[in-house]
């Protein structure tokens, strides 16, 4: 027993406890390369004792186990995991985001060295093969086949570890996976070329072997480079979760303390402006929270004594004392995540088109080359030629084409969505996007705009509006900032003061000026007549001096290009469906302006994740559009999802795409590169099968030589390169560069605040 065998780890602080007194726990995996992988490690798991679920994402690598406490523990999972031959340790979604750089890393090191000796080896080959027809004398040719195995061996043994390592974990095991036919080629094509050299033969395979890890590296990396591409944005619910709160002590003392220091019936000070950390009830004071991230509901909500908080919203001007009824585990944000687990842990049952394809690689490559051994030495020619032959075949059938045949054209069309302001979160997506028939949209920050703005802007002269937005740019309000963005050339008043929860006042020209709530500006007769006209807006009031009060009514607007959208996707057949959280008069307004005809307004996340999953039940292929916390759990449970950049991190963690910019353009593009990219998958799988059924034959019947199948084999890869680069947009309305992209970029934040 070994020092590391004697260590036992705490896991209390990894798993979680389950209302049915289950524990959960989530782990990083190492070495799952496959689809094979992930069925084996959810079934050894499903044999232990205790284990009701686990669940494999193929793309994270992450595990999700359930297991009764009293039956079997932690330690045993790893134990079985270890069996099974595969690594693992607590999901820590940093560590698992550097692992994966420091294997793109090794990659790329293993494809220089991979690429650098092949076109050495050539070199001599090609005189090796030029002697041959002409004078090369047999001393000169061993010497090319020396210099040549001092190259390759060393290099083909570094260059190969990615394969050589995976195949033995398996085979160790008792298992196979596509990494083990790989190999085995590889091995035997070194064992050969070295044999022939030591017995002087005319022929050496030696390049063949390196350009066969060459291609197959540049496949396997290209995959990594998207996984690190589509790494999501945000891992967990950190941007929201705060860590500490200001806890009241029964003597008047307050003092900030870790979340798990706070326990049911505490009571915490909330200031002005700051993010809510605990679910709760107000004991005292009266403010407005900002809680869009939780309920979409955009208008600002007035609580007071007695009224429901739940961790994640933002406070408004006035500050609040909670009493707590969850902090660290329990609150509105835990139940989210857990919703959101669920459904992405469902979701990973999708499998990759090249996964499906790679599913009898092994058995039928294994079998055909064990085969043609076997026959051509049972036909008589000897046990070297017909190894010769064998290696032909394992080279020709080598999953090059397989290999490059998904991962360029997704490297492609990743390429052409990001220069059209879409960024993939997930490496499968481009083939989910494809598919979809059904798309559901949000409606606050999705279907309008992130940000409210004025529908009345022409209620004031033009002099009067620039001095409402010069003061409304001297507060953090909401409101006051949406004011402030319609013109952001004009300054702020220098000497405005803020009265809390009422508004600002300033002087400018001995002129007192006020921009407020309607109260605080003698504004209410006004305010009745605005909102008569507009009964889902918000209010902001401006009064200069002794002039008639202005009353600004502040609504979420349609984004600019939101109904050509709409109309497009109509044309394209999609069926359009509005689920939101925000007031049904809101969402009727929008379902009307856009021609959506079906849509629910006030509906919690469950009831989202219930309507998504009775589309899916009926066997529509359910496209998500959210940003709010709200619509995580949905854009976890769809088939496939997107979110605008301004999202919240946990929206923009479960979403499958970002988009950025203001335009809601990016939802019909992704669609339309998914089918033209799912198209050319489709090609190159048939093109990569179609050279096997072609090839495989001719090598059988032994008419190719291991060089030959190498030079075969790199050409069905170049065509399906190639073919790949069709995946960029073509020339279309909808498919245009914007100019002011990367400005857009640098510009949009990763967060919605308000």
């Amino acid at each position: 027993m070994t020092a590391t065998d004697t260590v036992e780890r705490d896991w209390s602080a990894f798993s979680e406890s389950l209302p049915d007194g289950k524990q959960k726990l989530a782990l990083a995996v190492e070495g799952i390369y496959c689809p094979a992988c992930m069925t084996r490690i959810e079934k050894g798991l499903m044999d232990l004792e205790g284990v009701s679920n686990a669940r494999v994402n193929l793309s994270s690598h992450r595990l999700a186990v359930t297991w009764d406490p009293a039956e079997t523990d932690p330690d045993r999972l790893l134990i079985r995991l270890n069996d099974l031959g595969y690594g693992a340790h607590p999901f820590d979604p940093g560590r698992v985001k550097s692992e994966e750089k420091k294997e793109n890393q090794r990659l790329l090191r293993a494809l220089a060295v991979a690429g650098f000796a092949a076109m050495n080896v050539m070199l001599l080959s090609v005189s090796v093969w030029s002697g041959n027809v002409s004078d090369i004398t047999p001393e000169t040719r061993d010497f090319f086949h020396w210099l040549s195995a001092f190259i390759t061996l060393p290099a083909a043994v570094y260059a190969g570890r990615p394969f050589f390592g995976s195949a033995w974990r398996v085979l160790r095991k008792g298992h196979l996976n596509m990494d083990v036919p790989i190999s085995i080629g590889v091995i035997l094509a070194l064992f050969l070329s070295l044999l022939q050299t030591i017995q002087h033969q005319k022929e050496a395979y030696f390049e063949s072997a390196l350009m066969l890890l060459f291609f197959l590296l540049i496949g396997r990396w290209l995959d990594q480079m998207m996984r690190l591409k589509t790494r999501s944005f945000a891992e967990n619910l950190t941007a929201l979760k705060a860590e500490t709160a200001m806890k009241l002590f029964g003597d008047g003392a307050l003092r900030e303390v870790p979340l798990s220091k706070i326990e049911p019936g505490d009571r915490v000070l909330v200031r002005p402006g700051e993010r809510v950390s605990v679910d709760g009830t107000v004991e005292a004071g009266a403010s407005q929270i900002d809680q869009s991230l939780v309920t979409g509901e955009t208008m600002l909500i007035e609580v007071g004594e007695g009224d429901a908080v739940y961790a994640g919203t933002l406070n408004g001007e006035n500050g609040l004392t909670i009493s707590v009824t969850a902090a660290a585990k329990g609150t509105l944000l835990d139940e989210v995540n857990r919703l959101i687990e669920e459904a992405m842990e469902a979701r990973s049952r999708y499998r990759k088109l090249a996964d499906r394809a790679a599913d009898l690689y092994a058995p039928i490559v294994h079998t055909a080359s064990a085969l043609t051994f076997a026959g051509w030495w049972l036909w008589g020619i000897g046990w070297q030629p017909s190894l010769v032959i064998a290696i032909s075949v394992l080279i020709i059938t080598c999953p090059c084409a397989l290999g490059l045949a998904i991962p360029a054209v997704q490297v492609v069309a990743s390429g052409s969505l990001f220069r059209n302001q879409v960024l993939l979160n997930r490496s499968d997506a481009l083939e989910r996007f494809s598919r979809v028939d059904t798309v559901v949209f949000d409606k606050t920050g999705t279907l309008t705009r992130p940000s409210p703005g004025i529908v009345n802007p022409d209620a004031c002269d033009p002099e009067s509006l620039n001095l409402a937005i010069a003061l409304a740019k001297s507060s953090s309000h909401p409101l006051s900032a949406a004011l402030a963005a319609m013109d952001r050339r004009i300054r702020p008043i220098a000497d405005a003061s803020e009265e809390k929860g009422k508004g600002l006042t300033a002087s400018v020209d001995g002129t007192e000026i006020r921009l407020g709530s309607p109260t605080f500006c003698d504004a209410e007769r006004e305010a009745e007549s605005v909102r008569a006209a507009h009964p889902s807006a918000s209010l902001l009031a401006f009064r200069y001096g002794s002039n008639a009060p202005v009353v600004f009514a502040l609504e979420q607007q349609l984004r600019s290009d939101a109904i050509e959208v709409i109309e497009a996707l109509k044309a394209r057949g999609m069926a359009l469906k509005i689920l939101s959280g925000d007031q049904p008069k809101a969402v009727a307004a929008v379902a009307e302006k856009l021609g959506i005809e079906a849509f629910h307004a006030g509906i919690a996340p469950t009831d989202k994740i219930a309507m998504i999953e009775a589309e899916k039940a009926n066997g529509a292929v359910v496209m998500m559009v959210g940003d709010g916390l709200n619509d995580a759990p949905a854009l976890a449970a769809a088939d496939v999802s997107i979110s605008p950049v301004t999202a919240a991190h946990v929206s923009q963690a479960a979403a499958d795409a970002l988009f950025l910019g203001e335009k809601l353009a990016p939802v019909l593009q992704v669609i339309d590169i998914g089918k033209r990219a799912r198209r050319i998958m489709e090609q190159n799988l048939w093109a990569a099968t179609l050279y096997n059924m072609v090839a495989v034959p001719f090598a059988i019947a032994g008419f190719v030589t291991p060089l030959i199948a190498a030079l075969a084999m790199s050409g069905s890869s170049l065509v399906v390169t190639l073919n790949a680069l069709r995946a960029r947009a073509r020339s279309d309305p909808w498919f245009t560069d914007n100019v002011a992209f990367d400005e857009a970029l640098n510009e949009q934040k990763p967060m919605r605040e308000l």
